[in-house]
């Protein structure tokens, strides 16, 4: 009897290593729109009240999370709570900074009706990206391959609710060394296509809830394997649909959450559009012997046929944590 409780023991003590994403993945290179509605109202800057500039402890990049005790989540939200809070023209204010919940007061103007705070405040962002890939069994998409700053505060937006949802490009602003261009697109904000529920170092994540092309599987390799030398990139241009372009990995950096390998811009017909990579390309699959390897993440402004690229291992992981 011993001996069996013994041999029991070892074997279910010994470690056992379960992926829990997929090994093959549905390939993007779609464009998506991306519309976040921030937790808690950002502050991106400030104006005179009082003669005074920032008359509190707020500072750009926090996010107002309470006016008073009435938790707020939009502009409107804050205009109303502090019209309703307001006691011999200041109100206090709870806010988020860094990782710190703190509390400030905010003296106010009362001008022709208007209560004045002195902040300029944004609740939410819209911008472009690609689709890197849909796990079929999870449905977790990912997308971007680093995080959404906004350009504003040069901080990460957190994300209280979100969608990605359908674009199309309209026309391209060329890339030139020093100077990154970008897609120009259209958004469709009726045609939905999933949830966005992380905005992260390594990118954006939530499930995808629209149509799923299960004949686009392709398989997913590992960092240590990928070589140096000839891949490709997954990218929608013109009329939306995805093509491939041929680049040269150059470098490989296995220490890095978002930059793993270096690479450049080789295909003349991505080089005639684009200049080399341009805004809204971030994401954009990258594949080497029809293996998903990665996706473009930056462009190098001073050298824009040049880029960088993040392992679809580390995007993968970050979606089902």
């Amino acid at each position: 009897m011993k001996k069996y409780i013994i041999t029991f023991l070892v074997v279910f003590l010994f470690p056992i290593y379960v992926l829990a994403y997929s090994n093959k993945v549905i390939l993007g290179g779609q464009n998506l729109g991306i519309a976040i509605e921030s937790d808690g109202i950002l502050v991106v800057g400030f104006y005179k009240v009082n003669n005074t500039l920032n008359n509190s402890k707020l500072s750009v990049g926090d996010y107002i999370i309470k006016v008073n005790d009435d938790k707020v989540n939009t502009v409107d939200d804050l205009i109303n709570s502090i019209e309703n809070n307001v006691k011999d023209n200041k109100v206090n204010i709870t806010y988020r900074h860094n990782n710190s919940i703190k509390d400030t007061i905010l003296n106010l103007e009362y001008n022709n009706g208007i209560y004045k705070s002195g902040l300029y405040v944004k609740d939410s962002l819209k911008g472009l990206g690609t689709l890197t890939y849909i796990d079929p069994e999870s449905k977790i998409y990912g997308c971007l391959g680093h995080e959404i700053i906004d350009s504003n505060t040069n901080s990460k937006v957190e994300v209280r609710s979100g969608n990605i949802f359908k674009a199309n490009v309209t026309s391209i602003t060329r890339s030139s060394d020093g100077s990154p261009g970008s897609k120009n697109a259209k958004f469709i904000e009726d045609k939905i296509y999933g949830n966005i529920n992380k905005n992260v170092e390594e990118g954006i994540y939530g499930t995808y809830s629209g149509q799923i092309d299960n004949d686009n599987l392709i398989e997913i390799n590992t960092l240590d394997n990928v070589n140096l030398g000839e891949a490709y990139i997954y990218t929608s241009l013109d009329d939306n649909t995805v093509k491939s372009y041929k680049i040269n990995i150059l470098r490989k950096y296995n220490k890095s959450k978002i930059k793993n390998f270096y690479f450049e811009v080789v295909d003349n017909e991505l080089l005639n559009k684009t200049g080399g990579i341009i805004q809204g390309m971030s994401g954009s699959p990258i594949v080497q012997n029809n293996k998903l390897i990665g996706a473009v993440t930056h462009v190098s402004v001073d050298s824009v046929k040049n880029g960088y690229g993040i392992s679809i291992i580390n995007m993968l992981e970050t979606g089902e944590k």
